[in-house]
């Protein structure tokens, strides 16, 4: 990281610092299962997250952004790195102390249905984590879950309901009901309109964005669609094979992206006018293994302006601009 970007994290702003994380999954084999290789899912990653605002992580599948939102809530136990929420190394808490922070960070899976149990009705299942933090009695639990259902567009009677009863858009406002029961501040939203139709994904945006005002919730919003992104975002990062690549606000990485693969994925957002073209840039070959990175630059072999540095040192990721950092030696 730049000296600026050592000294952001310092910010009283920063509701989230996340310092040289790391991720690697084991690979076994054989008959005693012993270790043979690793996943390199997230490799060195730092970057915060302020007060308030929506960061956006984007990338191709596979390069680490769920990852990245699993880890950060300790879903997943990180291989190095810190996490400090509100001022907390969250790596290091334990037992009742790692309980009330996971009240004050939440997750919206990208699977609603998956996500929901399908033998419980859906009222009870945003009820539980009231329950498991001991919020009230039943009748109360009741009735804050009906509140926050009637918050994302539902009624009190589909609180009775089962999951396969809904559509896939109801199942995403169940699962965003579920994450603000407790009234977090901090929600991880994993790819949450991936799965939806595009008139649906405009609706739960809005709902997001009017229950972050409503709130005060500060999102880390992981997706692959950049259009989404740009809508619902403030500072957007952009990751590869298990780095992060590029850093800035939504505005400037929009209009002036630095590292060749965010102008690769800026060239694939579809123009809604079809008298306009856009000129592609067609990356070429497949994505390396994250078990056998490529040494240097990760996107040196498919990059189209790498030169011989790129394959032999790997870039720092440096700020090139205000706010805008990249690792890029051609940047």
């Amino acid at each position: 990281m730049s000296d600026l970007s050592v000294k952001s994290t310092q910010k009283t702003t920063d509701l989230m610092v996340v310092k040289n994380l790391k991720k690697y999954f084991p690979v076994r084999r054989g008959v005693l299962q012993r270790v043979c290789a690793y996943v390199q899912a997230v490799d060195d990653v730092s970057f915060t997250i302020r007060k308030g605002e929506t960061f956006g992580l984007v990338g191709e599948s596979g390069c680490g952004k769920t990852t990245i939102g699993r880890t950060v809530l300790r879903l997943i136990d990180a291989t190095e790195g810190s996490v400090f929420f509100n001022d907390q190394d969250v790596m290091k808490l334990e037992g009742d102390a790692l309980k009330k922070a996971r009240r004050d960070m939440q997750i919206i899976f990208q699977d609603p249905y998956a996500s929901l149990d399908p033998r419980v009705p859906i009222g009870q299942s945003v009820m539980e984590g009231l329950q498991i933090h001991n919020i009230g009695d039943k009748k109360d639990r009741y009735g804050m879950a009906v509140d926050m259902l009637k918050k994302v567009g539902l009624e009190e009677y589909h609180a009775r309901r089962f999951p396969h009863e809904f559509s896939g858009g109801q199942r995403q406002r169940i699962g965003i009901a579920r994450a603000l029961t407790l009234k977090p501040r901090f929600i991880v939203c994993d790819e949450p309109v991936s799965a939806l139709d595009v008139s649906i994904q405009s609706q739960v945006l809005n709902i997001l964005k009017d229950l972050q005002s409503e709130f005060g919730l500060t999102y880390l919003f992981i997706a692959h669609n950049l259009g989404v992104v740009e809508h619902i975002s403030d500072r957007v990062g952009v990751m590869y094979l298990g780095k992060m690549v590029e850093l800035a606000n939504r505005d400037e990485l929009f209009r002036n992206p630095l590292h060749p693969y965010t102008k690769a994925l800026m060239s694939a957002i579809p123009i809604p006018d079809p008298t306009l073209k856009r000129e592609r840039t067609i990356l070429k070959g497949d994505v390396p293994s994250p078990l056998n990175p490529p040494k240097g630059c990760r996107f040196h072999p498919r990059c189209p302006i790498a030169v011989a540095q790129c394959s032999e040192e790997e870039p720092k990721f440096l700020e090139k601009g205000k706010d805008h950092s990249v690792a890029c030696w051609l940047a």
